[in-house]
């Protein structure tokens, strides 16, 4: 079994004089993330649930060794992602909702450049690029420029460049933010499919409709720090999901 565990992860950043006016703060530095940990494993979608602002990103990108932990640190199977993240980024997928394409570029033709990129063997390449055009529906446009596709084409050409490695681990950044309903919709599949090949996936997010749809478990961020972290079903306690997030937002905020 593929298990992700976040170990007491604490990030700061130094916050510049303009900033600290435009927020209206006097602190010189701000923790975005304070002592982080959680379990995901292989063949469940893990959620980090939490208002804009809560430490998602900066968490997600520590993860993802985009980053460092100021303290902390977090282990793919055993292997640190402070100590090792070369190891670490050849078993994960980043993905965002924003990713950049090369417009002028075809989906084939960017496949192709990536899969020289991970150095992957020009037949298993070409065999993993079937399973995937086919799975996703890309054959219809493969040949077309990026330019020429919409919003939800683009997104899986994204999708299928992000996992064209076969990683393990998927990480998933506010999936769905700025997406139209078709494309929000890709994506929810896209990650249910990895959860059924066995992957280990875990997105943040503020939806509480993606997290019930797609999530086994999750954990609700707020302040940098996780409140609560359970299957959705004991968070929920029959309850919808945005009321359960307020009633434990409530005592949080007035036990700080």
């Amino acid at each position: 079994m593929e298990i992700l565990e976040a170990k007491n992860l604490v990030k700061t950043f130094t916050i510049s004089e303009q900033q600290r006016k435009a927020l209206d703060l006097d602190e010189k530095k701000k923790i975005a993330v304070n002592g982080i940990s959680f379990i995901a494993r292989s063949g469940e979608v893990f959620g980090l649930l939490g208002p804009n602002g809560a430490g998602k990103t900066t968490t997600m990108r520590m993860l993802a060794t985009l980053i460092k932990p100021d303290s902390g640190d977090a282990m793919f199977n055993n292997i640190s992602a402070v100590k090792s993240p070369e190891k670490v980024r050849a078993s994960l997928a980043f993905l965002t909702a924003d990713l950049k394409l090369d417009i002028k570029s075809t989906a084939s033709s960017m496949y192709d450049f990536f899969a020289e990129l991970y150095h992957i063997p020009k037949d298993k390449a070409m065999e993993r690029k079937k399973e995937l055009f086919d799975g996703f529906g890309i054959n219809e446009f493969a040949d077309t420029k990026i330019s020429k596709l919409s919003q939800g084409q683009k997104q899986k050409v994204s999708l299928v460049i992000s996992v064209i490695h076969d990683p393990q681990f998927i990480i998933f950044d506010e999936p769905t933010n700025g997406l139209d309903i078709i494309a929000a919709r890709d994506v929810r599949e896209f990650i249910l499919r990895m959860k059924k090949e066995g992957k280990c996936v875990i997105i943040s997010t503020h939806l509480f409709d993606l997290v019930e749809k797609v999530c086994d478990r999750a954990a609700m961020i707020i302040d940098g720090k996780i409140v609560i972290d359970d299957t959705l079903e004991n968070l929920m306690q029959g309850r919808p999901l945005e009321d359960a997030f307020y009633d434990y937002y409530l005592k949080y905020t007035q036990k700080n």
